[in-house]
């Protein structure tokens, strides 16, 4: 039986950055409008946070029934390790998401009735990343949809259920974010691409192939950067987002340098780290000058 620090463990809290950042950059957005709602951003916080540990618990019981994880380099999966039951990890999956989902329809309720269209297809899209018959992250669109549920959906929805209207600011914000989430999601299918050719796990690593796969990582690291030049047309107080470059190249380092495996490990932490710290300064910066 798992222990609270193995659920803990097994919520992925690495994870959490991709869930934190949009909701700095959204927040910020809506604030460079003059229109920042402190209680509907700590609702659009505890929407992501709610999903985001729903869908990893989600990805954990479908893969781990799957019998996917049965060799796993990365974190602890309770299913596959065997230390909590499907069923169990199911309830938590299913849990998490419900509470989401409530947290989701009071945002909707207070904005906007067409949110609601939207919380059903980030609830549908959380579930089917890696369950039902077809996943979609089996078949090599995992980057996609974390580009367009924590990049395009949270920074935008974030911005709007508080502004309730989007601006230029919000979609750079948008893909910069969600080119970080991606990058995380890349780094992470890179370093599975051995056992997941084996399972048949179809991600987009295994399709581009680990050299390709290197140079996607490289690609989205530098998007953000590109965009806070951008965004400086707002205020130029957002290139303090710049400071962040030295953390994102520490993140491309083991990628750059071909490491495998377990050595990937520390870019997958600096990815998130250097998302966590270009949302941050950009999210201060809009709301602050």
């Amino acid at each position: 039986m798992a222990s609270a620090a193995q659920w803990l463990e097994g919520a992925r809290p690495r994870t959490l950055p991709n869930a934190i950042a949009p909701i700095l950059v959204g927040t910020g957005a809506a604030a460079s409008l003059g229109a920042a709602v402190w209680w509907k951003a700590l609702l659009s916080l505890l929407v992501s946070l709610a999903l985001i540990i729903g869908v990893n618990y989600a990805n954990d019981y479908s893969d781990g029934i799957r019998g996917t994880d049965d060799e796993r380099v990365g974190p602890l999966r309770l299913v596959g390790s065997g230390l909590a039951s499907p069923k169990a990890v199911r309830a938590a999956a299913f849990a998490c998401l419900g509470l989401g989902a409530v947290f989701g329809l009071v945002l909707a309720i207070t904005t906007a009735w067409w949110l609601l269209l939207v919380g059903v297809l980030c609830l549908a899209g959380a579930w089917f990343y890696t369950g039902g018959s077809k996943p979609y992250g089996y078949s090599g669109f995992g980057e996609v949809a974390v580009f367009v549920f924590f990049g395009l959906i949270a920074v935008l929805g974030t911005e709007f259920v508080q502004a309730r209207r989007i601006d230029w600011v919000g979609l750079a914000g948008a893909v910069a974010v969600g080119a970080f989430s991606s990058a995380v999601l890349v780094t992470n299918n890179l370093r599975d691409i051995p056992t997941d050719s084996v399972t048949g796990k179809t991600t987009l690593a295994v399709r581009l192939g680990d050299a390709r796969t290197r140079t996607l990582h490289l690609v989205l690291m530098v998007v953000p950067f590109v965009a806070t030049l951008a965004l400086a047309a707002r205020t130029p107080w957002t290139l303090l987002a710049l400071l962040a470059i030295p953390l994102a190249a520490r993140s491309n380092t083991p990628v750059r340098g071909g490491q495998q495996g377990p050595g990937l490990i520390p870019s997958l932490r600096d990815t998130g780290l250097a998302m966590l710290l270009w949302s941050l300064l950009t999210g201060l910066a809009l709301t602050l000058f």
